[in-house]
């Protein structure tokens, strides 16, 4: 066994040919396993792509798509009808919906869809379940038309309540935005580097007075002037202090003062505004603790007081 091994090496053109041999045979095995490996992948994703399409073509036809399609066509032909129009009232819901936080301008649909669901959903609702109560029909028909009206004006009660609570975080936050805004306008930077800079610094503490610090950014990269771009800031926070500063900034801006010393001076103002709504509520609040006392403190001690004495009258050891 040994010489045969030992003659087959020792001849150089045979080994050559063992090797040439080995290698056709390990090209065309990773070949043949190549192709089976490239076959099975494309087998699977056709098999995947039909599913997909066979999917897609019965979620199609299924009822949640063609509701959310006839949603779609709602929201449009609402958005076309009330979205488009330019007259006073539709301004006036459209800065009501900013100010509230409704950014999308879809918004105004949604306000009207909101408000005609409500309406027809609440009368319905008071109209199925009022009979179980063995109401009279004048009744029924009277609360039909209460709960309408309540579903008419609801979207209108949230809107201004959302408004109202922006409103509370943008006046807290507002000395603070001005202070910081000093602290980088004696700092060298600009009024849009300052802004850019006071929007990351109230990021955590007021989210919805730094949106709108970021809508006036992206409104002043976008070209729109300085003074415009504040008279909107202004009008997104529905403060007078905003408009006042809007308007402090614009005159400083026309009669070629310093910025920085007007507000310097506006900002310690607002922080005087601040400490006197503090002390005004710190004023108020025995005037307003007076009432809960009167009807819930004092008939309490009344009673622990004047008890002991009616019981020991009513049995009658002081006599």
């Amino acid at each position: 066994m040994g010489s045969v091994f030992a003659s087959t090496f020792s001849d150089s053109n045979t080994m050559l040919i063992g090797l040439l041999i080995f290698l056709a045979a390990g090209t065309l095995a990773f070949s043949v396993m190549a192709a089976i490996r490239v076959r099975n992948s494309v087998k699977k994703r056709t098999a995947r792509i039909m599913n997909d399409a066979e999917r897609e073509a019965s979620h199609s036809r299924s009822l949640q798509h063609s509701s959310q399609r006839t949603v779609a066509k709602l929201i449009d032909y609402t958005n076309k009808h009330y979205g488009s129009a330019n007259d006073e009232n539709m301004k006036i819901l459209r800065r009501r919906l900013v100010q509230a936080g409704i950014y999308d301008p879809r918004g105004v649909a949604y306000f009207f869809i909101a408000r005609t669901a409500l309406a027809v959903g609440l009368a319905a609702a008071v109209f199925l379940f009022l009979p179980f109560m063995r109401m009279s029909g004048s009744m029924v028909w009277l609360m039909v038309i209460v709960g309408g009206v309540a579903g008419y004006v609801g979207p209108s009660i949230y809107i201004d309540r959302r408004i109202s609570a922006r409103k509370i975080e943008h006046r807290s936050g507002f000395p603070d935005f001005m202070d910081l805004l000093v602290v980088c306008a004696d700092s060298g930077l600009s009024m849009e580097a300052s802004l850019e800079r006071v929007s990351h610094e109230l990021g955590t503490s007021y989210p919805s007075l730094t949106a709108n610090i970021h809508l006036t950014n992206l409104e002043i990269r976008a070209g729109r002037a300085l003074k415009d771009a504040l008279e909107n800031f202004a009008d997104r926070l529905a403060l007078d202090e905003a408009h006042a500063f809007a308007t402090l900034i614009n005159q400083s801006i026309d009669l070629g003062s310093s910025i920085t010393d007007a507000m310097r001076v506006y900002s310690d103002d607002m922080r005087h505004k601040r400490l006197s709504r503090a002390e005004e509520k710190a004023y108020a609040l025995p005037a307003k603790l007076a009432v809960p006392m009167m009807a819930c403190i004092f008939p309490v001690l009344f009673v622990v007081i004047l008890l002991p004495v009616f019981v020991r009258l009513h049995a009658g050891h002081y006599f």
